[in-house]
C-alpha cells in the first residue's frame, strides 16, 4: 500500500459508473436466481451487492473525508472510510454464513434448476464485472476502499465464470448439486477477500503501528544524529490507510537554545518524512527530564 499519495484521488466518474453497473447486475442476478431457482446466482448477486456497497461506501467516505477538521474532530473525517470498510466487511461475512446454511439445505433436498436462465443471467453478470474491473484497476493500488471494491470485483468475475460453467453442467447433465457447491465456494471467496480488509481496518482503529514501520529501526536512525542521546516514548499510528502519524521524545546531549533545538528537530523530521513516509510528526525535545526512557511508553 502506497503512503502519502494525497494527490491520487480515485476517479469519481469511474466509481459512479461501477456503482450503476453493479447495482444493475445485482438486481438482474437476484431476479434471475429466483426465476431459475439457482442459489448460486443469488449468492453471486450478494457478491455483486457487496461490491456495490463497497464502491458506494468508498464514494461517500471520499466525500466525507474531504470535510475540513473542526474543533471537535481535529483529525478531520478520514477515519470514516475505515469505519465504512469495517462495516462492509462484517455485513459480507454475515451474509456468507447465511448462504452456507441455505446451501446445506439444498444439498439435503435438491431442487430443480433452470439452466438456460442461469446461463444467460450469469453471462450478463460477467460482462458487467469485467467492465468495472477495467474501470477501477488504476485506483486500486493506493486506496483501501477502492482496493476492497476491486478485489470483490475480481472475485465476482471468477464466481460468474463458475456459475456459467455450473449452468452448463445443470442444463446438459442435470447435476443440481453443483448449485449449492458453487454457493459455498462463492461464500468462501467472499470471506477470504473480506478477512484481510477486516484485519487491516481493525488494526487502524486500534491505533496499531502501521505494517512495515519498524520502531526500533526508526529509533536507531534518529539516534545517529550527533546531538541526540535517546529517542523514547514513541507512538506511530495510521489515521486512514495512507496517512501515518509519529510522536516521540528526543533527548539532546547539551543545553541548546530553542533555535538550535529546532534545527535538530527539523533534521529529524526530514529523516522521518524521507525514509519512513511519515506525514504528521510531533517531536518533544528534552534535556534529561523523563524518568522512564523506554522506547514505548
Amino acid at each position: 500500500m502506497a503512503h502519502g499519495h494525497h494527490h491520487n484521488e480515485p476517479s469519481k466518474k469511474n466509481l459512479l459508473i461501477s456503482v450503476i453497473l453493479n447495482a444493475g447486475i445485482t438486481l438482474a442476478e437476484f431476479i434471475g436466481g429466483i426465476l431459475s431457482n439457482s442459489l448460486a446466482l443469488i449468492s453471486d448477486a450478494v457478491h455483486n451487492l457487496s461490491d456495490t456497497m463497497a464502491i458506494v461506501i468508498s464514494y461517500v467516505a471520499m466525500l466525507i473525508g474531504k470535510k475540513d477538521s473542526t474543533d471537535k474532530n481535529t483529525f478531520g473525517y478520514k477515519r470514516m472510510e475505515i469505519l465504512a470498510a469495517l462495516f462492509n466487511a462484517v455485513v459480507l461475512i454475515a451474509i456468507s454464513i447465511y448462504l452456507f446454511f441455505e446451501a446445506y439445505e439444498r444439498f439435503i433436498n435438491p431442487e430443480p434448476i433452470k439452466g438456460t436462465t442461469m446461463f444467460i443471467v450469469a453471462t450478463i453478470g460477467l460482462l458487467g464485472n469485467l467492465i468495472s474491473v477495467v474501470l477501477l484497476h488504476k485506483d486500486s493500488s493506493h486506496n483501501l476502499n477502492v482496493k476492497a471494491a476491486y478485489l470483490h470485483l475480481m472475485g465476482d468475475t471468477l464466481s460468474s465464470v463458475g456459475v456459467i460453467i455450473g449452468s452448463v453442467l445443470i442444463y446438459f447433465w442435470n447435476v443440481n448439486w453443483v448449485d449449492p457447491l458453487l454457493t459455498i465456494i462463492i461464500g468462501l471467496i467472499i470471506i477470504r477477500g473480506t478477512w484481510g480488509i477486516l484485519k487491516e481496518t481493525i488494526e487502524i482503529l486500534m491505533q496499531a503501528s502501521p505494517a512495515g514501520l519498524d520502531i526500533k529501526n526508526i529509533k536507531a536512525e534518529l539516534e545517529k544524529h550527533s546531538d541526540v542521546i535517546n529517542v523514547h516514548h514513541v507512538h506511530t499510528w495510521s489515521l486512514s490507510d495512507n496517512i501515518v502519524h509519529f510522536q516521540g521524545h528526543v533527548e539532546v546531549n547539551k543545553d541548546l537554545s530553542i533555535e538550535q533545538a529546532d534545527k535538530i528537530r527539523i533534521k529529524l523530521e526530514n529523516i522521518l518524512h524521507r525514509d519512513f513516509n511519515i506525514d504528521h510528526i510531533t517531536i518533544q525535545m528534552e534535556s534529561d527530564t523523563c524518568a522512564k526512557k523506554s522506547t514505548i511508553y
